[in-house]
């Protein structure tokens, strides 16, 4: 089982980008769908989750408005779309897959599978 993400880069604030994580070897559409992100020397927090058919999602309060999580099953990939850009979103962010959808991707204790994350910074 596999996540693997990638679109990160360098932006300047105010601008847009697309991450994007795929799944292998896993029945996609059992697993809600997340990500997270870490900036230097902060500890990790949520950015944001969707559930198994795409239906419903739910996003940390500072990304909230600005950002948007998508998923294709067909294609086994969760997109994150992030648009308004701040320094502060500087982070390597990871998505992550659960089967469950409950507090586990509030404090991020218990996913059961991790990506390797895709650096994003956001220049002023």
């Amino acid at each position: 089982v596999q996540l693997q993400a990638s679109g990160g880069g360098l932006v300047q604030a105010g601008g847009s980008l697309r991450v994007s994580c795929a799944a292998f070897r896993l029945i996609f559409s059992n697993y809600a769908m997340g990500w997270f992100r870490q900036a230097p020397g902060k500890e990790r927090e949520f950015v944001g989750v969707i559930n198994w058919s795409g239906s419903s999602t739910d996003y940390a309060d500072s990304v909230k408005g600005r950002f948007t999580i998508s998923r294709d099953n067909a294609k086994n990939m969760v997109y994150l779309q992030m648009n308004s850009l701040k320094p502060e979103d500087t982070a390597v962010y990871y998505c992550a897959a659960d089967e469950a959808l409950g507090s586990m991707w509030y404090n991020g204790k218990g996913i059961d599978i991790w990506g390797k994350g895709t650096q994003v910074t956001v220049s002023s």
